[in-house]
């Protein structure tokens, strides 16, 4: 019996009715990692003995007939920049590449309580800044549908662990679109929740006020039993909240003839590949033949969301990484000399060691964005740029409220391109291009979901489901609809 290869449900099944056991399902996906990964290169960590005695507590619970949870003994990944404690948390770059994880971020606490089988950590671009898993300081992950493309980023290592059949699911970070530009690479589903919605401790900041961990799995299905088990208000995390009733909703009072879906005419112009924008229209019918009726809107500030993004993007990092000097954590070099006398550091050999513990540490795109970012916000230029763009950011988010009063939700690609060959751009803003159908949800801070709704020869289209604030529950309502069709 081949077990890599079931849903959540189905081996949750498997183990209630005794058909296999978690340390069985368990060393299932570790021999398919160390059959696979040799190729794709999604694991920085594999976690085969922490893996292998989480799924025994499994089985003993099973043995003495206690209930387990849905997700109890289920594999799964985690990127590596989310916090496991007693784990190498590296962020894809050196500067972390001997840092120990001295707690659980909140995410992965509420999943041990769940049962969780952690199989390992997973690569990505450092600090989750990339598009492509290509900026990683240790390896390049490929795409496990074409090796000779990229995954996709972020999240690359996390969403080519799914697609691999190498994990079940996997926990993914998103910033821009790193969770859900990864999943439509990579053929699988990946879920951008609203902002809040999910605790960001334990996760390594990039960017605060647009950083969301999210769930990369095989089905829609997967994605919100995932999502259920990890969201909510957490005191750790002042700007998470906690999901009420009212926000919920029954599957059985779901009325797809009512809804209205509304297309942006700003996401179907000049630069989507012709082929996608088939697919995608393609998808859209399936909608308008359930019933749905197709609305044609108009978010008038999307131009802007890019550079936007990129200016609050590269600022906030700058702050954020500030922290990493080479001294508190990770990478280090020679240490700076001391005044023996005066008992106290030589400055200049101080701010030395300081520069070249970053430089060194730091990879080429990190330190562009910190360098872009230090200049946005110091003195004379922070109001022409970093305050601009939040003022834009209040544009876009607008541009959606608006929209959401005539409609019940929004369709759009993940992508305008499919996944491109690994090295084919070197320039970073073809790079950062990746992400024009992405970075308005984060900087609007709405759910949207990424699924699979066809292919291009053997690469996956993705399909972007954009919901209210949320309101994930009903992305996942209407996502299960167009998957099954």
């Amino acid at each position: 019996m081949n077990l890599t290869n079931f849903t959540i449900s189905e081996i949750h099944l498997g183990l209630k009715e005794k058909k296999f056991s978690a340390r069985e399902l368990c060393h299932s996906y570790l021999t398919q990692i160390k059959k696979e990964d040799k190729k794709i290169l999604a694991f920085l960590t594999v976690s085969e003995e922490l893996a292998l005695s989480q799924a025994e507590k499994i089985d003993e619970l099973i043995s003495k007939n206690r209930r387990i949870s849905l997700l109890a003994g289920v594999p799964a990944t985690i990127k590596d920049n989310i916090l496991v404690e007693d784990i190498i948390c590296t962020a894809g770059s050196k500067i972390l590449e001997n840092y120990i994880a001295s707690y659980d971020a909140t995410v992965i606490n509420k999943l041990k309580k769940q049962g969780v089988v952690i199989l390992g950590k997973t690569n990505l671009d450092e600090f989750a800044m990339g598009s492509s898993t290509e900026n990683s300081a240790f390896k390049t992950t490929k795409n496990p549908l074409d090796l000779s493309r990229v995954p996709g980023g972020s999240s690359g290592g996390s969403t080519a662990s799914v697609a691999a059949n190498m994990a079940v699911y996997s926990l993914g970070s998103d910033t821009g679109g790193s969770i859900r530009l990864p999943a439509c690479f990579c053929g699988v589903v990946g879920l951008k929740p609203t902002y809040g919605a999910v605790s960001r401790y334990g996760l390594i900041s990039l960017a605060s006020s647009l950083d969301q961990i999210g769930p990369i799995t095989k089905t829609v299905e997967d994605a919100k039993i995932v999502f259920d088990a990890i969201k909510g208000r957490d005191e750790f995390d002042s700007t998470s909240v906690e999901v009420g009733e009212k926000q919920k909703m029954k599957s059985e009072k779901f009325n797809f003839k009512n809804l209205k879906i509304g297309i942006p005419q700003e996401y179907f112009i000049k630069g989507i590949d012709p082929e996608i924008e088939k697919v995608i229209k393609k998808a859209i019918k399936k909608y308008e033949d359930l019933g749905a009726k197709i609305v044609e809107i108009s978010l008038p500030h999307t131009k802007y969301a890019l550079p936007a993004y990129y200016i609050i993007n590269p600022s906030e990092a700058s702050a954020n990484l500030a922290r990493y000097d080479g001294i508190r954590f990770g990478y280090s070099i020679a240490k700076p000399q001391i005044n023996t006398d005066k008992k106290q550091m030589n400055t200049d050999a101080l701010l030395d060691y300081y520069l070249r513990a970053r430089w060194e540490g730091f990879g080429e795109e990190v330190k562009r964005r910190i360098m872009l970012g230090t200049y946005i916000l110091s003195a004379g230029y922070y109001e022409d740029y970093y305050l601009r763009a939040q003022k834009v950011k209040s544009l876009i988010k607008q541009d959606f409220i608006k929209a959401f009063k005539k409609i019940d939700f929004i369709i759009t690609p993940v992508s305008p391109s499919l996944p491109f060959k690994i090295g084919e751009r070197k320039d970073p803003l073809s790079m950062y291009l990746n992400d024009i159908y992405t970075v308005s949800i984060n900087l609007a801070g709405l759910p949207a979901l990424s699924l699979p709704v066809g292919k291009i020869g053997k690469l996956s289209v993705g399909l972007q489901i954009i919901g209210k604030w949320f309101e994930e529950d009903k992305i996942f309502e209407i996502g299960k609809i167009i998957e099954n069709k």
